[in-house]
């Protein structure tokens, strides 16, 4: 078993977290030890902090250092390089690699959201691409429903196959109240990615990762390598 999934996204702010957390949720609700991972992080909420490593933290039910689960935390909400730099720090995937193993090794399942996009850049040589690859892990992809959501998850999609990784699924996350024929482009994107559909989620003024949870098809991971062996996936 990979023991771990890569989250990553259309596009910066169209639902990682709350997915992830909701994924962690679910798979810790049918037996399995489950911890979250924000490799990098950027925005710090006040103190020394960032609100989507709280959340993870919160959603997992195994406990690990915070230098394992957010290895870099960067002060400004910037593109991660940009804010990397500012900051006078290397993002480096194998120091990642390392936490993840330590995490991995003491769990059944790592859910490890990425940063922004598939392909947003960690530095001069590194981005979160490369980073889904040294980790050799599936990938869930979120797709944030707006205008425009077909030709980015389509392409993020063919990004993710150029790099062998497998697309475990996908989840439809409504982050537009005014979106025009939701249902339509929901239809063409099923039609188009070649990856089950884990669940659609309707807009909520206030999300809930635990209501998510209920929205999210568990029993689509039985394809997957060694999921039915961990837990009760119904």
């Amino acid at each position: 078993m990979s023991q771990g999934i890569f989250v990553t996204g259309t596009d910066t702010g169209i639902g990682k977290t709350l997915m992830a957390c909701a994924l962690l949720r679910g798979f810790a609700a049918r037996g399995l030890r489950v911890a979250g991972m924000k490799p990098v992080a950027a925005g710090m909420d006040g103190g020394n902090s960032n609100e989507d490593v709280e959340l993870l933290k919160s959603a997992s039910n195994v406990a690990f250092a915070e230098r394992l689960i957010n290895p870099y935390l960067l002060c400004e909400a910037l593109a991660p390089h940009i804010a990397a730099r500012h900051q006078g720090i290397v993002i480096d995937s194998q120091s990642i690699l390392e936490c993840f193993e330590k995490m991995r090794a003491a769990t059944d399942l790592v859910i490890v959201e990425g940063v922004g996009g598939f392909q947003v850049p960690l530095g001069p040589q590194e981005d979160s691409a490369r980073l889904a690859v040294l980790l050799g892990l599936p990938v869930i992809l979120v797709v944030g429903m707006r205008l425009g959501c077909i030709s980015h998850a389509l392409l993020t999609q063919a990004a993710i196959q150029a790099r062998s990784l497998p697309l475990a699924g996908w989840i439809a996350n409504q982050i537009d109240p005014q979106m025009a024929c939701v249902e339509e482009n929901l239809e063409a994107l099923k039609e188009r990615i070649e990856a089950p559909l884990l669940g659609f989620i309707p807009y909520q003024i206030e999300p809930d990762s635990a209501i998510i949870t209920g929205l999210l098809d568990f029993t689509k991971f039985m394809d997957l390598p060694n999921f039915s062996k961990h837990a009760e996936l119904s």
